[in-house]
Order: structure tokens, then C-alpha cells, then sequence
């Protein structure tokens, strides 16, 4: 039976942190700013505003479970292949809650819009993600640097 990985204590914040400094901004503008009208054209939202204290809480928290499942799902990798790897476990565990079950249960409309423009955005958003927290649990540079082990 394999043993879960514990990430340090400082490699946890600084992933989550990280995490939070890339996903955040991106979405706010991604949703927001940039596409904001054609997100409201697909009927995406369903406020008049958003929440966006639901939207930071939500990054919080899927930065911290991402940050202590990276050193578990890629443990033995290399940095790329780390990368890689979470980018496409994660991004497409997240995909089918996201894109796929809001298209099964909104009117969105144009599917095929809403599949590439949101699809789009979560590839940035892990690929971003994934490099961070990759570079966060890299091996070697950070245990010399700090005398931490992963």
C-alpha cells in the first residue's frame, strides 16, 4: 500500500498562495472583463452580480486540496511530466463538473460555444496551475534551498 505524501507545511502555503495569485485574477477577468458579454449572451449567469467573495472562497479552497494532492499524483515524475500529468487528471476531473454538468443543467446556449470558450479557459487555468504548483514541489533545488523534504 503506497504512503500518502505530507507536503511541508511552507510548500502548502506557498502552493495554495500561488495557486490562488494565478486563478484568481484570470478568472475575474476571463468571466468578467473579457468575455463578460459573452457569457451573458450564452446565459452562463444567472445573477445580476456575481459573488465574487464565493468565487475567491472556492480558489482558496481548490488551491489548498490541489496543493497537498500535487505531491501524492506525482510523486517519481519529472517536472514536465508532473505538469503534464495534473494538468489533464485534474483539469479534466474539473472539466466534468464544471463545463460538462453546467451544460447538462443551464440553458446555455450555444453549446458549442460554451465548450470551446470555457474549455479554453480551464486549459490556461490548470496548464498556469499546474506549472506553479510543479515548480512549488520540484525536487532537490527547494530540499537544498531549505532543508525541507517534500
Amino acid at each position: 500500500m503506497a504512503t500518502l505524501m505530507k507536503p511541508t507545511p511552507v510548500k502548502l502555503m506557498l502552493g495554495t498562495i500561488g495557486y490562488l495569485c494565478i486563478t484568481f485574477p484570470l478568472a475575474y477577468v476571463w468571466h468578467l472583463v473579457a468575455f463578460q458579454a459573452t457569457y451573458e449572451r450564452l446565459h452562463y449567469f444567472s445573477r445580476s452580480e456575481p459573488i465574487i467573495a464565493f468565487g475567491f472562497a472556492a480558489i482558496l479552497l481548490q488551491g489548498i486540496l490541489l496543493s497537498w494532492i500535487y505531491p501524492q499524483l506525482c510523486r517519481g515524475t519529472s517536472f514536465f511530466g508532473g505538469v503534464l500529468k495534473f494538468a489533464a487528471i485534474m483539469g479534466g476531473y474539473h472539466w466534468s463538473m464544471h463545463v460538462l454538468a453546467a451544460a447538462a443543467k443551464q440553458n446555455i446556449q450555444p453549446l458549442g460555444t460554451w465548450f470551446l470558450i470555457e474549455s479554453t479557459y480551464l486549459a490556461i487555468q490548470f496548464f498556469l496551475g499546474s506549472l506553479w504548483l510543479g515548480w512549488i514541489y520540484r525536487t532537490k533545488a527547494v530540499e537544498l534551498a531549505t532543508g525541507e523534504q517534500m
